[in-house]
């Protein structure tokens, strides 16, 4: 206990100065949480649990704390659908954006211009709004800077996911199969406890009162780094250098690449213990979904595989597939190839984990409250006296 009677739940060290706050407890959040064993819960039930409802049912579980009626989630629904319009505006600014900027760049920008163009002030009004309008945003990401066409008309009745995939109108995709597999990747990736980077910036950003729309762009910011959301796509690329379904070239590979130095992208994870639970969910759609893919196959290879191998190294914490593992193989079995885009998938799922987090801490801590602005302390290095000559 501390003088004041409050109860110590860290002590600081200088060993732990310059470690990213990895470890640090800031606060607290209402939202989700991560088990070493039992992987990312939300409000309290198993991830897993909720991978195959509607996306809308557990959006509303992150703002609001509990699992919507049935007639709720049709009041929700249609409530979000009233929401989606986006100013025309917005569209005609990625129609002029740098084909050559990456796809996040393009997630940063329109997300601001959404703020530009819609903003209400209100914490709650505008995360559902941007939720509501990511959709159209996403789907015209793809659909313009891929040059697959004009935009089609939004249908927001469908339902956020099924909105999406609309018009997206992916070129030689299955439509089914990429709706079904869009709607689980979704909640899969909705939200991920309170201090992952990209969470983190956003409510850091918002602690200095800029609206959601910004704080969201600052969160993609983070997320686009390669160190954080990039990893689906470099899973991918790791299964397709892999390129074999046999066994014993799989283990050869991978003890080769760890011989080397090399890294065993998809496996692992920073505080998981065990098999990543979305990561299990993701490889049973892949059987119902693309069972005959080579590249889906490589990955089923690899999961038995690369987790005998690294579970000989007694340093491993994890030697498990995580939820990168395999999520980029089956968005490029469904018709996504090009996984420059994966990370805007990711964001698109994310924006509603941080936007509810972000309300979480300017409207219902502290009883009320919020939480203050971020203002954590750096100490300064001891400098040698100096004057000017």
């Amino acid at each position: 206990m501390s003088t004041d009677g409050s109860k110590v739940l860290f002590e600081i060290t200088e060993a732990h100065l310059n470690t990213g706050l990895r470890g640090f407890p800031v606060g607290t959040v209402r939202s989700s949480a991560v088990s070493p064993t039992e992987g990312v819960s939300y409000v309290g039930y198993p991830v897993a649990d909720l991978a195959y409802l509607d996306p809308e049912a557990v959006v509303y579980l992150l703002f609001y704390k509990h699992l919507p009626s049935d007639a709720e989630l049709v009041a929700f629904k249609a409530d979000l659908a009233a929401r989606s319009a986006v100013d025309p505006r917005v569209l005609e600014l990625l129609a002029a954006l740098p084909r050559d900027g990456h796809p996040m760049e393009w997630l940063m920008v329109g997300l601001t211009f959404l703020g530009m163009t819609g903003k209400t002030g209100d914490w709650l009004e505008d995360s559902l709004n941007l939720v509501a309008r990511s959709a159209t945003l996403v789907a015209n990401i793809f659909r313009i800077r891929s040059g697959w066409g004009a935009p089609v008309a939004p249908r927001p009745e469908l339902g956020l996911v099924e909105n999406c995939v609309h018009q997206m109108g992916v070129p030689g995709a299955d439509a089914d199969k990429l709706r079904e597999l869009l709607r689980v990747f979704y909640v899969l990736h909705m939200d991920h406890g309170g201090g992952n980077l990209s969470t983190f910036v956003g409510k850091a950003v918002a602690s200095g009162h800029a609206d959601v729309y910004s704080s969201l762009s600052a969160a993609m910011a983070g997320l686009y780094g390669p160190l954080h959301g990039r990893a689906n796509q470099e899973c991918l690329e790791f299964t397709r250098e892999v390129g074999t379904t046999d066994p014993a070239e799989v283990e050869a590979f991978t003890r080769k690449t760890l011989d080397e130095g090399g890294k065993i992208y998809g496996f692992g994870h920073a505080v998981l213990r065990a098999e990543d639970p979305r990561a299990k969910v993701q490889y049973e759609l892949g059987e119902k979904l693309c069972p005959d893919d080579k590249l889906f196959r490589t990955a089923v290879v690899m999961r038995e595989v690369c987790t005998r191998v690294l579970k000989e190294n007694p340093k491993v914490s994890n030697p498990y597939p995580n939820v990168d593992a395999v999520s980029g193989t089956l968005l490029h079995a469904t018709g996504l190839d090009d996984a420059e885009y994966y990370t805007v998938l990711f964001g698109f799922s994310r924006i509603a984990g941080i936007a509810a987090q972000i309300v979480d801490e300017r409207t219902v801590l502290r009883e009320g409250k919020g939480v203050p602005i971020y203002r954590c302390k750096y100490i300064a290095e001891a400098q040698p006296p100096r004057r000017l000559s």
